[in-house]
């Protein structure tokens, strides 16, 4: 089977990209498990998410009882701590690895620059239409899920557990809130790739066809509602906060690294070790559009005829649909 070559990438993962879902059956449960477990330990993103999201619900947010009823003086504080977080992790990845250059190009998949002085970007830059775009409606958006949510927590509008009460349900739910995500992110994103909302809504976000780590909350503001509308689950199962800060923090920081561009953050160019981060599955349908519109949790790619393993025959497969697509 041919391979992309350095032509096409500057790096990249084994390739055929392979199907490392819990629900392929012929891999077995054990395996299955492993894999899962892998996927948090020893360290994830994932991982230092739920850490984050501990540390946030404990020392960063308000009671419920001052949750009770809006406020600008709480509603504020949530925006200004997710505007730092974003700032924190989208701001530090771009600095080391873009600004600073401390990987060089070592793991990087694609080695091009940047756009700057084009006209199809905010401000003619891509680096500062991605700011731009995650903070003035990213930020904004994310914050007002949560503070409705807290809302709806405090005055018991929706359904809330504690971990006194169900220890085993509240552990267990940060480890299927994302399967959930997962699942949910394929249809929105099917969704936003039919004609009229990619052309007026999600094409903001594909202008990137080289990534970095601000062009993962890159998006128009429609957009952001159906992204983070994954949280509406919380209306119909009993959670606890921290669930809901936990999946709305996981939709936004993992876009974030997700899209760093990078395989892996390192300690320099001669490293291998480091932080998994990039997610090269995903790399491929900002290069090819009509493909891997999901995540490899969960294989709807697999099951719905869309998936593409890296390889040029699948990007001849792509083609087709693209212009199918375009047909229409």
């Amino acid at each position: 089977m041919t391979l992309p070559g350095k032509s096409t990438w500057n790096y990249h993962p084994d390739l055929p990209l392979q199907d490392r879902s819990l629900f392929n059956l012929k891999r077995g449960p054990i395996l299955g498990l492993k894999l899962l477990w892998n996927s948090w330990l020893p360290i994830s993103d994932r991982l230092l998410v739920v850490g984050v999201s501990f540390l946030t619900w404990v020392y960063l947010s308000p009671s419920l009882e001052i949750a009770r009823t809006f406020a600008f003086n709480w509603i504020a504080a949530v925006y200004l701590r997710n505007l730092a977080l974003i700032v924190l992790v989208a701001g530090g990845m771009h600095l080391y690895l873009y600004t600073f250059k401390r990987q060089g190009n070592h793991l990087r998949y694609d080695a091009r620059p940047f756009h700057k002085k084009n006209n199809l970007y905010t401000f003619n830059s891509q680096f500062l239409d991605n700011v731009f775009w995650s903070i003035a409606s990213g930020v904004t958006i994310w914050t007002a899920y949560e503070v409705v949510g807290l809302w709806a927590y405090a005055n018991g509008y929706v359904p809330m557990m504690s971990f006194a009460e169900h220890p085993v349900w509240f552990v267990v739910w940060f480890a299927l809130l994302p399967f959930y995500g997962v699942f949910h992110f394929y249809w929105i994103h099917r969704l936003l790739h039919w004609g009229p909302l990619y052309n007026k809504v999600h094409s903001l976000h594909h202008r990137n066809v080289n990534v970095g780590p601000w062009s993962g909350m890159s998006m128009h503001p429609v957009e952001h509602i159906a992204y983070l509308s994954s949280v509406l689950i919380h209306v119909v199962i009993p959670s606890h906060p921290m669930h809901l800060i936990f999946q709305l923090q996981q939709k936004v920081l993992l876009a974030v690294t997700s899209h760093a561009g990078y395989e892996s953050v390192t300690a320099g160019e001669d490293s291998d070790a480091g932080l998994k981060v990039g997610d090269f599955f995903h790399q491929l349908h900002h290069r090819y559009f009509e493909c891997n519109y999901g995540e490899p949790e969960v294989p709807c790619d697999k099951w719905f005829g869309t998936f593409h393993d890296g390889t040029e025959e699948a990007t001849a497969r792509t083609r087709v649909r693209l212009k199918e697509t375009r047909k229409k």
